[in-house]
């Protein structure tokens, strides 16, 4: 089990959406621990709720009942404001789809989140150079996303999700638009990040996706049906 700090703790945590006069119980009751520098991944069937725990974890979406901890503050009390503050400066997200601005180079994407930390041009543009540099994509930095094969979108979102420093990174998806190759070019840098000492928690349906990760909780109808240690694979594309 791990020793290290507990960064997140939930706690009879659900989430029910009402749909016209029906109620849809999309998280049911719960629990769950992850500490500092843990790779988690997050399995389950359409439906299974774990979209919906991705959300909530990363402060999307607030839950109808239970408790929320992240590094000691309850964010499950907290108001839309407090919620968007939490996910600038604490978490970083990466999404299936990129969600990268067309018309802004991979550094001026990269960058963006710093505007809202308040940093200074020079001072973004500086570090958002160094993490895209982290990713291998150091000399692509004035390039827009339509110069970009998909898996180098995917490594200036990475980038993105990084230059904030933040506590957890959220990937949701990462792989689902990338052929096999590409895929594990990806889960080679989000095993590294994991080495440098970074708590990833990874959302996927495709199992040798999940095979990376240290830790696969897998739900099915709003519950956790099992939450078990994982040996990760070690045989991935050199990036």
């Amino acid at each position: 089990m791990n020793n290290g700090e507990l960064i997140i703790s939930i706690k009879n945590l659900g989430k029910t959406y009402q749909m016209g006069t029906t109620e849809v119980h999309a998280l049911q009751t719960v629990d769950i621990e992850i500490h500092r520098n843990e790779f988690v991944a997050l399995m389950g069937p359409s439906g299974s709720g774990k979209s919906t725990l991705m959300n909530l974890l990363g402060c999307l979406d607030t839950p109808s009942r239970g408790d929320y901890i992240l590094s000691g503050e309850n964010v499950s009390e907290l108001d839309d404001s407090e919620l968007a503050a939490i996910r600038n400066k604490r978490i970083g997200f990466v999404f299936q789809t990129f969600n990268l601005l067309p018309r802004l180079s991979s550094l001026d994407n990269v960058a963006l989140p710093l505007v809202y930390a308040g940093l200074n041009k020079e001072q973004r543009d500086k570090k958002a150079r160094s993490v895209l540099e982290r990713v291998g994509l150091g000399d692509r930095v004035e390039h827009k996303p339509n110069e970009l094969s998909g898996g180098q979108r995917q490594r200036v979102a990475i980038a993105r999700a990084l230059v904030n420093d933040p506590a957890i990174i959220l990937a949701d998806e990462p792989t689902g638009n990338l052929d096999s190759k590409t895929s594990y070019e990806i889960m080679d840098i989000f095993e590294q990040l994991h080495r440098e000492g970074n708590t990833i928690i990874l959302v996927t349906h495709e199992p040798d996706i999940a095979e990376h990760a240290h830790r696969i909780v897998r739900l099915r109808d709003g519950l956790i049906e099992s939450d078990l240690a994982n040996t990760p694979v070690t045989e991935t594309a050199n990036i």
